[in-house]
Order: C-alpha cells, then structure tokens, then sequence
C-alpha cells in the first residue's frame, strides 16, 4: 500500500478569510500525483523521459471543510480507472489531526507522446503500464 501524500498548509497558500484558497487543492492533487509515483518507483521525470506525457483531462473538487495555515493534512489517491490509454484518479483530502474530510476529488488523464498525439502504454511502455494497473482500485 502506498502511503498517503502529506504536508502542512502554507501561509501563502491562504486567502483573506484565512483558509486554503479553493484553487491550491487542485495544485494539490498535482503533488500528490507525483507523490504516488515516485513511491511506486516511477517517477514522473522517468515518464517524461521515455517521450510520454499525462496531460489532465477533467477535475473536479468538492469543498467540505476548511484547511488553514499551519493545518497538516494528507491526501489519499486511488486510480478508479485504467485501460492504458486513459486514467482516472480520486482523491480524499483529510485534516490529519481531526480526521475530517474537507475535500474530494477526481482527475482524469490520457496518454500522448511529445506532440500530444494519444498512446497505448500496455503493449510499448509495460513499466508504465504496470504501475497504474498495479495499482488500480479492484
């Protein structure tokens, strides 16, 4: 099992009412992305290597509780969908001192080379492959 992203909420990352603005959540997402797959052993850098970018199709963010300066709080991924051409991600956003979720998301990917045109990772890229089948939510 993967272990869940996590850091504290940084000053500038808040707005005037003194919580996380709703746009860093996304940004969010992003580190925590990057964080599953340098602890599956394929960090993004890798892929960008081999020719192959994750460009985000959709996302999605559902507000629930406040973040503030100084909170720490960690964020689980699940990829709910993969076929190697596509991805979809969920993520759970949680106060780690109170447990609360304060918010929930999804993303969703594709595959393209350096000109953006789609890929099939199964059958050119198995390491790639492996580390989002391996790890897709059953």
């Amino acid at each position: 099992m993967l272990r869940a992203y996590e850091r504290r909420v940084y000053y500038y990352e808040t707005d005037k009412m003194g919580i996380m603005h709703h746009s860093n959540y996304i940004r969010i997402f992003e580190e925590t992305r990057i964080h599953f797959l340098n602890e599956a052993g394929m960090p993004f850098a890798e892929i960008e290597a081999q020719g192959i970018l994750m460009p985000v199709l959709t996302v999605e963010c559902i507000y629930l509780r406040p973040l503030r300066f100084g909170d720490i709080f960690c964020v689980e991924l699940r990829i709910t969908e993969f076929n190697g051409v596509k991805l979809k991600v969920a993520y759970v956003v949680r106060n780690k001192e109170t447990g609360e979720i304060c918010a929930k998301g999804k993303s969703s990917h594709c595959f393209t080379d350096t000109d953006l045109k789609p890929l099939r990772i199964k059958s050119g890229y198995p390491a790639i492959y492996a580390v989002f089948a391996d790890n897709m939510e059953q």
